[in-house]
């Protein structure tokens, strides 16, 4: 039990430094939300391991987990928005080209 709870966690933690690696690597905004949002989904698999292998009489963890994808959806809404809006302004999404943030 504890091995499969390692080997899930190795996963998460993968996961989060793809992200991370991604986030500060890349210069194309949409690719950057997406490693926004890879890390979220390994802070969500670490929540819901840690609910199910240490806590499995209470819910908090799925709880945290369920916010966070709300949260997600309407982070990944808002920055669709901007992207589209920065898009349309510079016709560009690489962050190195838009170089002012009042038009």
């Amino acid at each position: 039990m504890m091995g499969e709870m390692k080997f899930i966690l190795a996963i998460s933690f993968a996961l989060f430094f793809i992200g991370a690696y991604g986030f500060l690597t890349r210069r194309n905004m949409i690719t950057m939300l997406m490693a926004v949002e890879l890390m979220l989904n390994a802070v969500n698999i670490n929540f819901v391991v840690f609910n199910k292998y240490l806590f499995s009489e209470k819910l908090d963890g799925l709880f945290f987990t369920i916010f966070i994808i709300t949260i997600a959806a309407a982070e990944a809404a808002v920055a669709i928005a901007i992207i589209i809006n920065l898009y349309r302004k510079f016709k560009s999404i690489d962050e190195d080209d838009i170089d002012t943030l009042k038009w």
